[in-house]
């Protein structure tokens, strides 16, 4: 369940979907290339996401899903090819012209990245001291407020990350990646770690914020269950390019014993 939005959050919210309303593509990856050394990693991969739309990219380990969503990010120069993030060029963004788009593009990381020495409630805050959020005191209790319930999380938010368990962290991390309001969100491995049960609870929320929220998503992951619960198109990057692109019954469905792999 979500909480109801007052109206200034929801005001915000819509400004920010101002930036693509024009537009149906929220990111396009087109003909990437990365190698490190003579081990090429992306070999001319190619990648869209239409605005409300959640992409999963599978692979196997090693197979560059995470140079990709880094490359994504700017956290990684690709070698050659185009990244476009919200009608910006990513690669030829400068770092503070990058600082303003990664507003724009929550990322959950594998690891959660929540800092142990803050309270939930000051790791849900830093995000919104560090960018040019300019917000009270009440403003921001409201943010972070409502993360928190939209993650069904709200009695920990004085707890510490230590505190928690795998799964909450988990939910903590979403909710500082969702606190924002992202227009596209990419997912590390979002399940890695988390035992059926919580890993299904995760996908869940992931698809309610989808719903809620009409954010796009570029999912890396392996996890077949988070893949079928999550994904309207599943994309399969083999051998560096984009091997199948199609939803997830058509895929596993496929003849292909290169996809069949992944579903058998």
């Amino acid at each position: 369940m979500f909480m109801a939005h007052s109206a200034t959050i929801s005001d915000a919210w819509k400004k920010r979907e101002v930036l693509v309303a024009d537009s149906k593509k929220i990111l396009e990856v087109r003909n990437l290339w990365k190698a490190f050394g003579s081990n090429r990693v992306l070999n001319g991969f190619d990648l869209l996401v239409e605005n409300g739309e959640s992409v999963v990219v599978l692979g196997k380990s090693g197979s560059g899903k995470s140079v990709l969503i880094k490359c994504i990010i700017g956290l990684m120069k690709p070698d050659a090819g185009e990244i476009n993030v919200l009608g910006q060029d990513v690669p030829s963004l400068s770092s503070e012209a990058l600082d303003e788009l990664r507003v724009q593009v929550g990322f959950l990381f594998q690891s959660n990245a929540l800092y142990d020495s803050m309270t939930v409630r000051e790791n849900l805050e830093f995000p919104l001291r560090r960018h040019w959020f300019k917000k009270t005191e009440a403003e921001v209790e409201a943010l972070v407020q409502e993360a928190l319930y939209n993650v069904g999380l709200s009695h920990t938010i004085n707890m510490m990350p230590a505190e928690l368990s795998g799964g909450m962290r988990k939910r903590v991390a979403l909710a500082r990646t969702l606190i924002l309001k992202p227009q596209i969100i990419l997912y590390d491995e979002p399940t890695t770690g988390l035992d059926p049960v919580t890993s299904r609870e995760i996908s869940n929320l992931m698809v309610q914020v989808q719903e809620k929220y009409n954010t796009s998503s570029v999912i890396i992951s392996h996890d077949m269950q988070c893949v079928s619960i999550t994904a309207n198109r599943v994309v399969l990057l083999i051998d560096g390019v984009c091997y199948a692109n199609d939803t997830f019954e058509n895929l596993s469905r496929s003849p292909d014993l290169k996809i069949k792999e992944f579903f058998d």
